[in-house]
Order: C-alpha cells, then structure tokens, then sequence
C-alpha cells in the first residue's frame, strides 16, 4: 500500500512539474513585470524542488509494484561432488524456502488488502447511490482504478508464486539426488575402510601370535599400520577429488618448487624408505649419531615417516664426553645420506668390542701381566663370546666375512711412563660400562696381588737435604 501511495505521489508531482514547465515557458517569451519576474523566479526554483523530489521517487514510481512482485533469485543448482557439499545443498534448499515461504505470506497480504479495498469501494459505492451532489463520485472511481491495479497484482503474484515453486521444486528435486548418491556412495566406502581395518586388525593378530621378537613385531606392526592408512588415503583421494589430470598437472609444474621448499621433508621421507627397506636399522637397535658436533648414542624407539626417536642411555660417551643422560633424542631420517650413523646391534649382531688399558712400569713382567689380562678377560666375556660367533656365522648368509677371531685379544705398546697392556673382549652392546668396570677392577687388584707387576702412573720424587754440606778443609788456604 505504501508503494502505490509513493506511486501516486510520483503521478502527481510529475503533473505539478509539467503545468509548472509550461507555466515557465509563458512567462519567458512575453515581457514581464516585476510581479511576473518574482513568480518566474518562484516557478524556477519550485521545479527543482519537484526534480529532485521525483529522483527519489523514481523508482517507486516507475513500477508501483516491482518490488512485491518480483521473486528472489534462484542460485544456481550446486554440484555435489563430496560429502561436505551435503550441507551445501540442504542450506540451499532450506534458504529457498525460506524465500517462497515470504513471497507466499506478501501475497496473503496483498490478498487481504484487495478483500480491504473491495469493501471500501462497496461503502463509496452505496453512498454514491445516495449522494445527489456527486461528491463521492470522483473517490469512488479512483477506488475503483486502484483496486483493478492490485488485483493486477494479486494475479501476477499468484502465477509468480506458482512458477517459482515449481522452478523450487525441480531444484530441491535435483539436490535431492545428488545427495543420495553421495550418502549411497559414502556407505560404500566406509563398508570399505571398515573392512580393510578389520583385514588389518586381523593381521596384527596373527603377527602378534606368530611373530615373538619384539623388534620384528614392532616393525611388521608399524608397517601393518601404514598400508592401512594409505589404502584408506587412496580411496578417499580418487573418490573425491574432481579433476585428477588437472591436479597431475599442476602437481607436474609445482614438484620443482615444493621439492626445493621442502627438500628436508622429501628427504627424510626417502631415509624413512631406506631405513624401513633397507633394514639398516631397527626399533631397539642402539646406535651412535653425530648431530652438530656432538655424539649422541641411544636406542631406537621408534621410526616414524620423517624421525628416529632415540633414548640416551649411560654408555662410555655420555660419561666421558657429554656427561649426562636420560635425554630423548630426535634424528631426522635424511641423517642416513649426509652424516655417519653407527649401529651398534645390527641385524643378530647384538655385541661389540670393548677395551681396557693399564700402564706397567718398564721393569715389571709385562708378558705375565698380558696373560693375567687374558685370563680375566676370557673368564668374564666368556657368554658374550659364544653368542658372537653364533651370530657370525648368521651373517655370513648376508657380509663377506673373513676375520671372525671372537677370542679376547691382548697387546702390548710402549708408552711414555711403562708398558700400556691393552686387553679387547667382546661384550653385550646395551651394557659395556658393567662388565669394563668389572674386568677393570679384577686386573686391577691381580696386577697388586703380583710381586713382579707395578701399576704405572705418574709419579714424583721429592728429595730435602736436612744438613748443609760444608766444602772441604784445605791448609793451603790458611795464612
């Protein structure tokens, strides 16, 4: 009602615009006086009053109706390629009809507003009919004008609102589908993953039940666990991605700069193959690295895609280097191509090398301390011993192996301050300090027990003179 009330208005200035433009044009032609001079003035000033009045009416004038009766667009029908655009598109059948629910309810009220109209033109009518001066009359047509215009409206209106919903209908109709073939599409692929976990689960089962080192279990486990996710990674990548080739392609163009951005990455994830194929090292395997300039040794806990998980334990560098131990060290897996990774319990091998040297003085019996030295070493090393050269014959499956003396080994050097005893014994990697700190103390208190072996360290001898020497007497010199 507003918007025909604006539209009447707008018809009646434009009418006040018009005679006052005709009125201006008199008044210009002729020779005015001074009273005629003052109205043209008035007249000018009046007509831009009114423009600028029928500028802000415009478009309430031009259509009277345009707004009421005119429906909102319709968005464009979205394509449902993946589960997300599932709320894509019940937001968008929900917000449509929100839209057709408030034209329905404008058209209720322009129907409620004829119903109003009507029975206002029926009272202009029965007074009409009473009326012998007419005055009536004049606003009894003017209802009736108006009330043909709405009823214009209502029809377009009703018709409107009937294309639209059908035009809704087929929209809501098509999202509709496309949603059950992603739900239907959906169920299929987690019928899929969850079989695949419940495969996997199985395996881990059976690997659990069959395989009794815990190193190869956890090895076969770890692996287990990632082809399960890659699987379930590739099925969901292939399925809803839309367009494969164009992000080949694009991937094609970009592998130069991401590979040099994240050259790290790339090459941690290439060590992580290395290492889990290549079998160079294992969880649990203790082993040392070089990092920045320090020595770190510890054992494996666990490869994962791009790090080794160390834990530091107490060994012979951390008490004699870093003096200190406990810490968790990460080691990113591109550390196998660009600095030295020591494996300490590679492959069956789970002994090293170990050594003690004690200096005896030049004049001690140097081959009875070698032998002692021997004695003590092949009496404590004994087990380590026998558990070497079953693991070497394991590895001669695998290496070339030509030297495997697993025997203690004695030598002899000269060294400044007496002759260095150097006794080598094989021993567990995961506890070398024990039996050192053992075999050490055992040659310690033999080399003590002999009369004919001294312990050589460095020493000092301090000589004080208690009385002064007096030179000789000489009778020569007494005058």
């Amino acid at each position: 009602m507003k918007s025909y009330a604006s539209y009447m208005t707008s018809l009646d200035i434009r009418k006040k615009l018009e005679s006052i433009k005709k009125r201006i044009k008199f008044l210009e032609k002729k020779t005015r006086s001074i009273e005629e001079l003052d109205e043209l003035n008035a007249l000018v000033s009046k007509e831009k009053i009114l423009a600028s009045q029928i500028q802000k009416l415009k478009e309430k004038g031009s259509a009277p109706f345009s707004r009421l009766l005119t429906p909102p667009e319709l968005e464009e029908t979205p394509e449902i390629s993946n589960p997300l655009g599932i709320f894509t598109g019940l937001s968008l059948i929900k917000t449509q009809n929100a839209y057709l629910s408030d034209y329905i309810a404008r058209k209720k009220e322009l129907f409620d507003l004829i119903n109003l109209l009507r029975e206002e033109n029926t009272i202009y009518n029965s007074i009409g009919k009473i009326d012998s001066e007419d005055k009536y009359l004049k606003s009894s047509q003017l209802k009736q004008k108006q009330l043909k215009r709405f009823d214009t409206a209502l029809d377009t209106m009703t018709v409107t609102s009937e294309v639209y919903q059908e035009r809704l209908e087929i929209i809501e109709l098509n999202i509709n589908k496309d949603i059950e073939k992603q739900i239907y599409g959906l169920i299929n692929i987690g019928i899929i993953i969850f079989v695949l976990f419940v495969f996997f689960f199985l395996m881990k089962l059976i690997v659990k039940k069959y395989i009794t080192d815990n190193e190869r279990f956890y090895m076969a486990n770890k692996i287990i666990t990632f082809t399960n996710v890659t699987l379930v990674f590739i099925i969901l990548f292939f399925n809803y991605i839309e367009n494969v080739s164009h992000l080949v392609t694009i991937l094609g163009f970009a592998s130069a700069g991401i590979a040099i951005a994240m050259k790290d990455w790339f090459m941690s994830i290439l060590g992580w193959l290395v290492i889990v194929f290549g079998g160079s090292i294992h969880v649990g395997d203790r082993i040392r690295v070089l990092m920045d300039g320090t020595e770190y040794v510890g054992d494996v806990m666990d490869i994962s895609l791009l790090r080794m998980t160390l834990f530091e334990d107490i060994t012979l560098t951390s008490v004699s280097v870093n003096r200190r131990a406990g810490r968790i060290i990460f080691v990113p897996n591109n550390y196998v191509f660009t600095h030295m990774i020591a494996n300490y319990a590679h492959h069956s091998l789970k002994t090293v090398w170990d050594g003690v040297a004690i200096t005896v003085t030049f004049d001690s019996n140097h081959k009875k301390a070698m032998h002692l030295a021997k004695i003590i070493s092949r009496k404590y090393s004994k087990g380590y011993t026998d558990i070497t050269r079953k693991q070497l014959n394991k590895l001669r499956s695998h290496y070339s192996l030509k030297n495997t003396n697993v025997e203690p080994r004695i030598f002899s050097f000269i060294a400044e301050n007496g002759v260095t005893i150097d006794a080598w014994y094989l021993t567990n990697a995961y506890a070398t300090l024990t039996l050192r700190s053992i075999i050490s103390t055992e040659i310690v208190e033999a080399y003590n027990n002999e009369d004919d072996i001294t312990i050589a360290y460095p020493t000092q001898k301090l000589h004080i003179e208690t009385a002064r020497k007096k030179p000789p007497f000489n009778e020569d010199e007494v005058l």
